[in-house]
C-alpha cells in the first residue's frame, strides 16, 4: 500500500487521491477525497458489465444515546422514501427497471446502502444516491409508516423469535457501559418515542458528505465517475460532526448468566467471550479458533457435541467484526434429553484442552485453510469487494486493512491458538444466555411415541 500525490483528472473540481492498494488479484482500489469531505473509493473490474455502488455512512447504533435507540436502523427504512424530486416508491422502481437491485444494512458501527446495477446505469445510481443524501422528505406520514414497519420487524425478529431474543440479551448483558449494549433495531419504547425533530436532526448531522464514503466496484471509466460524483455531490455542504466519545468497556471479572423460559422444545444457549476489536492482531487468531471449534463437521466442539455425544443438534461459532471490543459467540441448540448446563460443561472441557496443549499443526492448518477460503470467497464478485472495502474503511478507518486481515490469518501459529484460548476464552470473561422450555414443553417430558 502507498499514499499517492494530488490527482488532477480532466475536470473543474479537484480530487485528492490519498491511497491505493490491490484488493484480491488484478483489482486496484483507489481512495479519493472531495473538498467537502466526501470519500470515493473506486475499483475497476472489467470481467462483467456490472457495477456495485455502495454508500457507507459512519453512523450505527453505537452513535445513538440511551432513550433514542433504533434511530440509525429507522433511517435504513426512511432512506427508500420520497425525495424532493422522487415520489414514494420511485427510487426502487427506477432501480428495478434497470434490472438492478437495491438494499441496505445497519449495524453497530455503520449504515450502508447498496445498488447492484448494469454498468450502463451507473450514472442513474449516482444521481439517486446523491438525491437522498440531501433531499429526503421527512414528514409525519412517511415517518409514521416506517416506524410501524420497524416495530413490526422488532416483534417478528426479537420478541417472537428465540434466537433474536438470545442475541439481544447477550449484547445487553455482555456490555455494561459501551453502546454496543443496546440493540441495533432499538428498544421498542425508544422506537415509538423518536420525535420528528430528533429524526430530522439525525439526518442533518450524520447524512452528510464528510461522514460518507462512496464505493464503486465494477466496469466503469474512472475519470467519468469522478466527474459524475463531483457534479452530483460537490455542492453539498459538510456537516458539523459531533465528537464521538471513546467509551472503554470495563474489564469483565465474573461470568454472567441469564435464563428465561421460552416456547421451545429443547434448551438453546448463546455464549459470548470478550474479544478485541477487529483491528487487533489477536482478532485473526480468534477467527481461527472459532473455525477450530465449529467451522466444519470435524471441528472440535461440533464433533464432540453433535457427532460423538449427540448432545446438540446444532453448534455455531462466530467472531463479531466490531471496531471496539468484539465477542466470540458460541450458539448451541441442545438435543432431546440434554441441557444447556451439560453443554456448557462440555465447552469448558474442550477449551481447557486447547489451552493446555496447542492443537496439532495439521488441525490448525486446516482451520486456516477454511477461514482463508471463506475470506477470499467473499471478495470474488463486485458486491463482495465493495462490501469489504466499505466495511474496513468505515469501521476500521482504512480500506487497505482488508489485506492486513488476510496476512494475519495466514500467519496464525499453533502456539497463538493456545495463547489466545488462555487469554480470552476464560469463564470470567463469558456471558451466557439460556432459553429453556416452558413448563411442560421439554421434549424429554413427552412420550416417546410423539
Amino acid at each position: 500500500m502507498r499514499a499517492a500525490p494530488w490527482y488532477q483528472p480532466p475536470m473543474t473540481t479537484s480530487w485528492r487521491l490519498d491511497a491505493e492498494a490491490q484488493i484480491g488479484r488484478g483489482v486496484t482500489a483507489r481512495r479519493f477525497r472531495l473538498d467537502n469531505g466526501l470519500g470515493l473509493i473506486t475499483a475497476v473490474d472489467h470481467r462483467a458489465p456490472i457495477v456495485a455502488l455502495q454508500t457507507w455512512y459512519r453512523v450505527g447504533s453505537r452513535h445513538e444515546r440511551p432513550g433514542a435507540t433504533g434511530m440509525a436502523h429507522l433511517f435504513e427504512h426512511l432512506m427508500f422514501g420520497s425525495t424532493d424530486s422522487l415520489p414514494p416508491g420511485e427510487f426502487d422502481r427506477l432501480v428495478e427497471r434497470t434490472g438492478g437491485e437495491s438494499n441496505a444494512a445497519t449495524w453497530v458501527d455503520w449504515t450502508y446502502y447498496r445498488l447492484s446495477l448494469p454498468a450502463r446505469d451507473l450514472a442513474l445510481g449516482i444521481r439517486l444516491e446523491s438525491g437522498r443524501m440531501q433531499h429526503l422528505v421527512l414528514e409525519p406520514t412517511p415517518v409514521e409508516a416506517e416506524r410501524d414497519v420497524v416495530t413490526n420487524e422488532r416483534r417478528e425478529r426479537v420478541e417472537d423469535d428465540v434466537d433474536g431474543w438470545l442475541d439481544e440479551q447477550l449484547m445487553a448483558h455482555a456490555f455494561t457501559e459501551h453502546p454496543y449494549r443496546w440493540p441495533t433495531i432499538g428498544w421498542m419504547e425508544d422506537i415509538r418515542g423518536l420525535s420528528l425533530p430528533d429524526i430530522r436532526a439525525f439526518y442533518r448531522t450524520w447524512y452528510a458528505p464528510n461522514n460518507a464514503t462512496l464505493v464503486c466496484v465494477g466496469e466503469f471509466d474512472e475519470a467519468a465517475v469522478l466527474d459524475l460524483v463531483a457534479s452530483s455531490y460537490g455542492a453539498i455542504a459538510p456537516a458539523v460532526l459531533p465528537e464521538v466519545p471513546r467509551i472503554r468497556e470495563p474489564e469483565q471479572t465474573r461470568e454472567r448468566v441469564v435464563r428465561a423460559p421460552k416456547p421451545i422444545a429443547t434448551d438453546r444457549l448463546l455464549a459470548g467471550y470478550k474479544a478485541p476489536g477487529q483491528d487487533d492482531a489477536d482478532w485473526a487468531t480468534l477467527e481461527i479458533i472459532a473455525t477450530l471449534l465449529a467451522g466444519c463437521p470435524s471441528a472440535r466442539l461440533y464433533r464432540r457435541l453433535v457427532i460423538e455425544r449427540e448432545a446438540a443438534s446444532s453448534v455455531d461459532a462466530q467472531l463479531t467484526p466490531f471496531r471496539d471490543p468484539s465477542l466470540l459467540r458460541l450458539a448451541v441448540t441442545a438435543s432431546r434429553g440434554h441441557t444447556a448446563d451439560e453443554i456448557v460443561a462440555e465447552i469448558d472441557r474442550e477449551l481447557a484442552a486447547m489451552a493446555a496443549e496447542p492443537p496439532h499443526h495439521a488441525e490448525v492448518e486446516k482451520a486456516k485453510a477454511i477461514a482463508e477460503t471463506d475470506f477470499w470467497t467473499s471478495l470474488v464478485d463486485v458486491d463482495g469487494k465493495a462490501e469489504a472495502i466499505g466495511h474496513y474503511e468505515t469501521a476500521l478507518g482504512d480500506f487497505r486493512k482488508v489485506n492486513a486481515i488476510a496476512e494475519r490469518l495466514a500467519a496464525v501459529t499453533d502456539d497463538d491458538v493456545a495463547r489466545c484460548v488462555r487469554s480470552y476464552l476464560r469463564t470470567e470473561r463469558r456471558t451466557v444466555v439460556i432459553a429453556e422450555p416452558e413448563s411442560g414443553r421439554r421434549d424429554d417430558d413427552q412420550d416417546d411415541d410423539d
